[in-house]
Formats: C-alpha cells, sequence, structure tokens
C-alpha cells in the first residue's frame, strides 16, 4: 500500500484530506508542522508529501529541498490558498512533483497523487537497482587476496574517484571488464551509463559506426539518425575492451574525443559534444604495437595516464582455491546440487594445471566439474584427462579409452544444455564446428 504524508496546519483541511485520500486505498498519516513533519518522515517513509506552503514553523517551498534530502524518492506536491508564479517556479526547481491552489484544484489531487506516487515507486525500484549494481560491481566482489591482485585492487580504488583515463593490461580471462566496471560504480559516474565495446567484434567500417553513430542518408540503408557509443555513455564510462585491435584511422578518431571531448559522426559536418571516461583494456604489448605501426603513440599516452596490469592466475596460485570455492558455490546453486567437501585430488590437479585462459577457463572448467558431479563430492574424476590427477586412484578413468571418456562427457554437456550445441561447446572450450565433427566421429550427430 502507497503511503502519503499531509504536513497542513489547518485541522479540518487535513483531515477531510486523509479520509478522501484513505478511500483510495492508500496509508495516510498526518502533520502540523515541519518539526513534525520532518520527524514523521524519516518514521513513516512516505511515497508522496502534501505539503502546505504556509506552516506554523516554516516555508513549504524551502522545506522541499529537506524533504528530497531526506528522501531523495519521495516526491512532494505543495498545496497553497494563494498561488502565486514565483513560488510554484521555486518549488518546482527545489524538486516538488506539483505545485496547485487549495479549493480550485481539489479535482486535480487524486489524478496528480496517483501520477506522483507511480513516479516515487519508479525512483525506488530504481534506487534499489542501482544498490544491488554497485553492490555487485564493487571492489569487495573481485576475488583474491594474493599480494598482486590487492595492489591491482588499491590501485584502482585510488583512481576510481578521479575521471582520468585507465589502460587496464593483462593475459585474456584475468577480470579486466570486471575492474572496469567496479572502478565505473565506485566513480562520481556511477548513476550513468557503463557501455562497453570490443573492439576486436567488428570490422573497421561497423566499429566505426557503432562508436561514432551516423547521420541518416549518409550511406545506403542508412534511412534515420542513430546515435553512436560515445553518445551513450555521454556522463557515463566508455569501456573500450581489446583496443589494441583497433584500426589506426579510428585511434586518430578515438584520440580527438580524449583531447577535446567531441567527434564528428559519419555524414555530419558539426562535432557532437560529450562528456565521457574512457577505461581501455588490452591483452597485447602496445609499446610493440608503436614501434611496428600499428598503434598510435599519442593515444598510448592519452589513454595510460593511469596504468594497472592485472596478474595471470599463473602469478597469483594461491588464489585458485577461493574461485574454485566461489564458482562451486555459484553452479550448484544454479543446477539444484548440493557439494558437500571437494576432495584433494580435484583441488592438487587444479592448482598444478597451466591456465592459458586465466580465471575465465577456470570457471568453465568449474562450471563442467559440476555438471559430471553424481554426488555430493567433487572429486578429480569430474575433471577431463588434460588435467593431471595425483595419487593411484581414478581407476575409472584408466579403465576407459580417451575416445570414451570424450564421448561420455559430450554426451553429458550435451544433456545439461538440452540439446543446445552452442551452449555446449562454450562449456567444453571448443568451436562449435569442432564439436559437430566431433559427434560425427562418434556418430552422435
Amino acid at each position: 500500500m502507497s503511503k502519503i504524508l499531509i504536513i497542513d496546519d489547518e485541522v479540518e483541511l487535513r483531515k477531510l484530506l486523509a479520509r478522501i485520500i484513505g478511500l483510495e486505498g492508500y496509508d495516510v498519516a498526518e502533520a502540523s508542522d515541519c518539526v513534525g513533519g520532518m520527524k514523521m518522515l524519516g518514521q513513516y517513509a512516505p511515497d508522496v508529501v502534501l505539503c502546505d506552503v504556509k506552516l506554523p514553523d516554516g516555508n513549504g517551498v524551502e522545506m522541499v529541498g529537506r524533504i528530497k534530502e531526506a528522501a531523495p524518492t519521495a516526491e512532494v506536491i505543495l498545496l497553497t490558498a494563494y498561488g502565486n508564479i514565483p513560488d510554484g517556479v521555486q518549488a518546482i526547481k527545489n524538486g516538488a512533483f506539483d505545485y496547485i491552489t487549495k479549493g480550485d484544484d481539489n479535482n486535480k489531487i487524486l489524478p496528480l497523487l496517483s501520477r506522483a506516487v507511480e513516479k516515487a515507486q519508479m525512483q525506488k525500484r530504481l534506487a534499489r537497482y542501482e544498490s544491488k549494481s554497485s553492490e555487485e560491481h564493487s571492489f569487495d566482489r573481485i576475488i583474491g587476496s594474493s599480494d598482486a591482485m590487492r595492489q591491482a585492487i588499491d590501485l584502482a580504488r585510488k583512481v576510481a574517484g578521479t575521471d582520468t583515463s585507465v589502460l587496464l593490461t593483462g593475459e585474456t580471462g584475468t577480470g579486466k571488464e570486471v575492474f572496469a566496471n567496479a572502478i565505473h560504480h565506485a566513480s562520481q559516474r556511477a548513476r550513468e551509463a557503463f557501455i562497453a565495446v570490443n573492439c576486436s567484434a567488428f570490422s573497421k567500417e561497423l566499429l566505426e559506426g557503432e562508436l561514432f553513430g551516423h547521420k541518416a542518408g549518409s550511406f545506403t540503408g542508412a534511412t534515420k539518425d542513430k546515435k553512436g557509443l560515445l553518445e551513450e555513455a555521454d556522463r557515463g564510462t566508455l569501456f573500450l575492451d581489446e583496443i589494441g585491435e583497433m584500426p589506426v584511422d579510428l585511434q586518430t578518431k578515438l584520440l580527438r574525443v580524449l583531447e577535446n571531448g567531441e567527434f564528428i559522426k559519419i555524414g555530419e559536418t558539426r562535432p557532437t559534444k560529450v562528456d565521457l571516461r574512457v577505461i581501455a583494456a588490452t591483452n597485447r604489448d602496445l609499446e610493440k604495437e608503436i614501434a611496428s605501426g600499428n598503434f598510435r603513440e599519442d593515444l598510448y599516452f592519452r589513454l595510460s595516464v593511469f596504468h594497472i596490469h592485472l596478474p595471470s592466475l599463473s602469478e597469483r596460485r594461491e588464489d585458485i582455491e577461493e574461485y574454485i570455492h566461489f564458482f562451486v558455490r555459484q553452479f550448484a546453486d544454479k543446477m539444484g546440487k548440493r557439494v558437500d567437501t571437494i576432495d584433494e585430488r580435484y583441488m592438487s590437479a587444479m592448482k598444478q594445471h597451466v591456465w592459458h585462459g586465466n580465471v575465465r577457463e577456470l570457471r568453465n572448467v568449474v562450471e563442467r566439474s559440476l555438471i559430471m558431479l553424481d554426488g555430493n563430492t567433487l572429486s578429480a574424476d569430474a575433471l577431463t584427462p588434460e588435467f593431471k590427477v595425483g595419487g593411484c586412484g581414478n581407476e575409472q578413468i584408466d579403465s576407459l579409452s580417451l575416445e570414451d571418456i570424450e564421448r561420455n562427457h559430450i554426451l553429458k554437456v550435451l544433456e545439461y544444455t538440452k540439446g543446445n550445441k552452442a551452449e555446449a561447446a562454450r562449456l567444453l572450450g571448443i568451436g562449435i564446428a569442432t564439436l559437430y565433427r566431433k559427434l560425427e566421429n562418434y556418430g552422435m550427430k
């Protein structure tokens, strides 16, 4: 039930208004002055406040700001016996939803109240979403207690509160987008958009259109104006993943954005202004790319004002066990399974493995392990043959040919994905064409 707080020192009018609003199904509370209203605001947490302009201990127009500061999602409707334009204008500037005259506008109160409640509820949902999003992307959620990871997190925390460009480097799968998200959500731009684009996923022409947008009629098929991702990220953060893959002529256009905060759309003649922060990431050695003529040195200096290198999993093997426990909990909940113990051979094999794909690869291996799990103990039998499993156990694997192991593993993964071959290929860590070829070889197509 939506809550309405009425602040008015005219007792009869306040009681009448409370009765009318209560009959519409709202929960109503009352206060007679500013002090009582602010006290009730904290105790009652209303969706909408109906506040008189002239109160015994203050002015309702000035009260709007105090109400919005104490309860940002609440909407305020001001009531006055003698409406005047300056007060109305100031009330809206202070954050009031509307400003109406008593008596003359009585027929407007209920429809207006309904719209105000709807907006307040939307604001509350948005606030909950932003709070959840900020929590999900906070630095505290980044896994890893090794010195190398703690140093990277400390650097990211320090730069987050600034507008400085950041360059994240590290091998594929080390969590560069996770860090970019955490930096954005800890910044003053957290309430604005975080736009991520993978520069390696597009051809030069498509990437230019995606980033800069185009004007209608600029080329065949451009039937209307299109906003680019630079505009979408205005006032927020643009994350350019795999920046080392960006063509050199587009690097020139990006440099202008970083230097002047402006760019020219395809087919346009006038520049478009934007205010955004750029975080870039790459697994390439950009200094080598500069030497070979594939990357602009001036762009590199603009992007690497603050450089953070993310360590590979092989550089912080002490974090592997923490990741395993985290992903086991995540996938066990998702699959409706229970894992009571993880045996030592499984943990030892995972710690000894060479993780070329880093955390992303480890995550996929744990997910596959949970698919293979039959009981409540995660054992080394759930691992594929490339893992070196210590001990003299594993008789089940030793008694089967590699072809049988692979065939059974693929069948179990396909069963888990309900026949979705694209998802199965992702979990198996192979291309879809490779999966089809293996299915054909095993007579499973």
